[in-house]
C-alpha cells in the first residue's frame, strides 16, 4: 500500500493546479475584479452569483452557503471523494509523481474508491467500443447506420456493444486486476444465481460522462426482440459515481458551447443528442434514465451564467403530444425568471431530432432550433387549441381558461404584452378588457390566500445560522467594522504586502470577537513573516481551529474581492487600510488616556499627570500621521471597482 502523502508534495501539486480550470469544468466563471472570478455556486441553488474563485490564491468561497477552501476541498465536495484521492487525482492531472513516505512512488488507491470505479468504467468503455467492431455487433452497427450515424460518429460519442456472454466483460475486467466488489460498485456487474455476471447483454451502449469527462455509467438500447431485460432503454444503476438526476448525456461535449453561446438545447434521447451535434447544434444534452428535473436545470444554469445571466436560453425539444404539453406546463410553473428565457421547439409531425435529420437533413435540425417558440406562447396557444375560436362560446371559454395562466407571469411588462397577444389569438376585439382581467387576476394572486401562495419558504441561509453562534459571523457590510474586515482580508490574501505592519497590530485593534479571533489565529502560525502564501497560508491558519464558523469566516475573507480598480492599486490599498485600522485603534487609546487624565489631579499628582499628558501628545501626533497616510490612499479605498 502507498504510504503517507508528504506535505511538500501536497503543496507542490496545489501550486501546479490552476483552480479556475478545475472549477471551470463545473461552473461558468466570469471575471469579477483584479483577482476574482465568479459564478453560480455548484453546492446550493442560487439565481445570483455569490461563488468566487481567487486564481492567484488557489481558493474558492461561496458567500451564499459558506463553502470554501482550496482545489482539494472543491474536489472533495463536488466529487464526494476523500482528501487523499483528491490529491492523487490532481497529481495524475498535472503529471506529478508523489513520493509517498514509507510507500514508494506508485499510486495504489484503496479498493472501491471513486478513482478505482472510474478506472473500471474506463476499462469497460474501452472493451465495449472494441466489441462494436466485432461481427456479433452487426445489428448494433446497422441501428446506427440506419439513423445516418457512421463509424466516425460512433467513435465521437463513444458508442459500444455489450456482447451476448453472461460474464464476458466481468471476466475481462477481473483479469485486468479489478475485484468483483469494484465492478459491482461501478454498476458494471452483478451477482447472478451461479456467480458474477455482466449488467448489460446484447445491447448498444453509450457512455455517460461527468463534466470532467470521466465515464461514470452507461445507457443501453434494446436491439433484439428476444431480449428479456425490461425496457427499451436501461441505464447503470445509481452508484457513488452515477446519480441520474445530476448528469446529462452530452454535457461534457456541450459545456463549452453552452457557456460561450448562452444556450442549451434539451432533447429526449441519446440519438437525438448525436443528431443535434452532428447537425451543428453543439449545445444539445439529454437526461439519462429519468425525466429532466430541477437538478438538471441547476446544472445548466451554472454553465449559462453571463454578466447578464438571463440572456441565456434553454430550448426544449418536446414532442407535440400531451406529454410535451405537460412538460411545458411544468416548466411554466417553475422558475418564472428562467421561464421568460425558455423556448419550445416542436418538429413537424411530432418527429424527434434524430428522425428529422434522417428525413430532412442537418439544415432542418438547425431550423428547428432557430424557429423556437417562447415557452409562454407555446403554453397559451396550447390551451387555446382546445377551443373553437370561430364561435363566441369558444372564445369566452378560451379566455376563461387562459387568463389565469397569463396572470401567473410575474414580469409586469411581459404579462401585459401577453395579455394583448391573448386577445389577438382569441380574436377578442376589446383588448383592454382582456388586459384588465389579466391584471385583476394577477393582483388576486399577489394578495389572496395569506401565506406563501403555494411557494416554498425561502431556504435558511448559513449566515443566519451562524448569527446564533457565540462567535457570530460579523455583518460583512457594517461600515464601522469595514477597515478591520479589509485589513484581515488583505493579510490573508497578500501576507507579504501586509507584512510587519500587520503583525504589529494587537488583537484588541479588532473590536468584533470574530475578527480578533482571526488575528490571534494568524499570530499562532507565526504571522505574515511565516513565509507562506496562497492556499497553503490560509489552510495553515484554518488548521489552527476546529470551529466551523471560524473556518467559514477565514474562507470568506480569503476570497473576498478587495475594492481596487486593478492589481496595480493593491499595494496602496493594503497600506491605506492598515493605516485606517491603526488610526482607529490609536483613537481608542487616546480616548482612554483622556478619560484617565480627567481622573488625575494636575496639582496633587503632577508627575503622573505630565506622564499621561506626554503620552497623549505623542499618540495624537502618531494618529495624525496615520490619518494622513490613510487619506493618501483614500482614492483606492473609496472608488475601487
Amino acid at each position: 500500500m502507498a504510504g503517507r502523502l508528504p506535505d511538500r508534495d501536497i503543496a507542490a501539486i496545489r501550486d501546479r493546479v490552476r483552480i479556475e480550470d478545475i472549477v471551470g469544468e463545473y461552473v461558468a466563471l466570469k471575471r469579477a475584479g483584479a483577482d476574482s472570478m465568479k459564478g453560480l455556486c455548484p453546492f446550493h441553488d442560487e439565481k445570483s452569483p455569490s461563488f468566487h474563485v481567487r486564481p492567484n490564491h488557489g481558493l474558492f468561497h461561496c458567500f451564499g452557503c459558506g463553502e470554501g477552501g482550496d482545489v482539494f476541498a472543491f474536489l472533495q465536495k463536488i466529487d464526494h471523494v476523500g482528501f487523499v484521492e483528491a490529491v492523487e487525482q490532481m497529481a495524475d492531472r498535472v503529471g506529478y509523481q508523489i513520493n509517498y513516505e514509507g510507500g514508494g512512488t506508485s499510486v495504489q488507491r484503496d479498493r472501491g474508491t471513486r478513482s478505482r470505479l472510474v478506472a473500471a468504467n474506463a476499462a469497460a468503455h474501452e472493451f465495449y467500443m472494441a466489441q462494436l467492431r466485432e461481427p456479433e455487433a452487426e445489428t448494433a452497427r446497422k441501428f446506427l447506420t440506419d439513423r445516418n450515424f457512421d463509424a466516425a460518429a460512433a467513435q465521437q460519442f463513444g458508442c459500444g456493444y455489450a456482447p451476448a456472454g453472461w460474464d464476458t466483460l466481468t471476466k475481462h475486467l477481473l483479469r485486468k486486476g479489478f475485484e468483483f466488489k469494484e465492478l459491482e460498485g461501478a454498476g458494471l456487474s452483478r451477482q447472478g444465481q451461479r456467480g458474477p455476471i455482466d449488467r448489460f447483454h446484447r445491447r448498444l451502449l453509450w457512455p455517460i460522462r461527468n463534466l470532467g469527462g470521466d465515464v461514470i455509467g452507461f445507457g443501453a438500447r434494446k436491439l433484439f426482440d428476444d431480449d428479456t431485460m425490461p425496457g427499451k432503454y436501461i441505464n447503470t444503476p445509481e452508484t457513488i459515481l452515477y446519480k441520474k438526476s445530476q448528469v446529462l448525456f452530452g454535457l461534457d461535449l456541450a459545456k463549452r458551447d453552452i457557456a460561450k453561446g448562452h444556450q442549451a438545447v434539451v432533447v429526449e434521447g441519446y440519438t437525438d443528442v448525436m443528431a443535434m451535434h452532428l447537425a451543428g447544434v453543439k449545445t444539445a444534452v439529454a437526461s439519462c434514465g429519468t425525466a429532466f428535473g430541477d437538478e438538471h436545470l441547476a446544472l445548466l444554469r451554472r454553465l449559462l451564467l453571463d454578466d447578464n445571466f438571463w440572456r441565456g436560453e434553454i430550448i426544449y425539444t418536446f414532442d407535440g403530444d400531451a406529454a410535451g404539453q405537460a412538460a411545458a406546463l411544468k416548466a411554466f410553473a417553475g422558475d418564472q425568471k428562467l421561464a421568460g428565457q425558455t423556448y419550445i421547439a416542436v418538429a413537424p409531425d411530432g418527429q424527434d431530432p434524430c428522425e428529422l435529420r434522417q428525413q430532412s437533413g442537418d439544415g432542418a435540425v438547425r431550423d428547428l432550433v432557430a424557429r423556437r417558440t417562447p415557452l409562454y406562447e407555446f403554453v397559451i396557444r396550447g390551451l387555446l387549441a382546445d377551443h373553437n375560436l370561430d364561435t363566441a362560446e369558444g372564445q369566452v371559454e378560451a379566455l376563461r381558461r387562459a387568463v389565469p395562466v397569463v396572470a401567473q407571469i410575474k414580469d409586469n411588462a411581459l404579462r401585459k404584452a401577453y395579455a394583448t397577444k391573448l386577445a389577438g389569438w382569441v380574436g377578442w376585439d376589446d383588448i383592454q378588457t382582456v388586459v384588465r382581467r389579466v391584471g385583476d387576476e394577477a393582483k388576486r394572486n399577489r394578495t389572496g390566500g395569506g401565506g406563501t401562495g403555494g411557494r416554498q419558504a425561502p431556504p435558511v441561509r448559513q449566515t443566519e445560522v451562524v448569527a446564533e453562534h457565540p462567535a457570530a459571523r460579523p455583518n460583512p457590510n457594517d461600515p464601522t467594522l469595514m477597515p478591520q474586515r479589509q485589513v484581515l482580508a488583505a493579510a490573508l490574501q497578500y501576507p507579504a504586502m501586509a507584512g510587519s505592519v500587520f503583525d504589529s497590530l494587537e488583537a484588541d485593534a479588532f473590536t468584533h470577537p470574530a475578527y480578533a479571533a482571526v488575528r490571534l489565529l494568524i499570530a499562532e502560525v507565526g504571522g505574515t513573516s511565516a513565509g507562506l502564501g496562497g492556499a497553503e497560508w490560509v489552510n495553515a491558519i484554518a488548521d489552527r481551529t476546529d470551529d466551523l464558523t471560524m473556518r467559514a469566516l477565514l474562507s470568506e475573507l480569503a476570497n473576498e474581492p478587495l475594492p481596487v480598480k486593478n492589481a496595480a492599486g493593491i499595494p496602496r490599498f493594503v497600506a491605506g487600510v492598515l493605516a485606517r485600522t491603526q488610526e482607529a485603534w490609536v483613537g481608542r487609546q487616546i480616548a482612554e488616556l483622556k478619560s484617565k487624565l480627567q481622573r488625575v489631579s494636575s496639582t496633587e499628582q503632577p508627575d503622573a499627570y505630565m506622564a499621561l499628558f506626554g503620552d497623549l501628545v505623542a499618540l495624537e501626533q502618531y494618529r495624525k500621521s496615520l490619518l494622513t497616510q490613510a487619506m493618501g490612499n483614500h482614492d483606492d479605498f473609496a472608488t475601487g471597482a
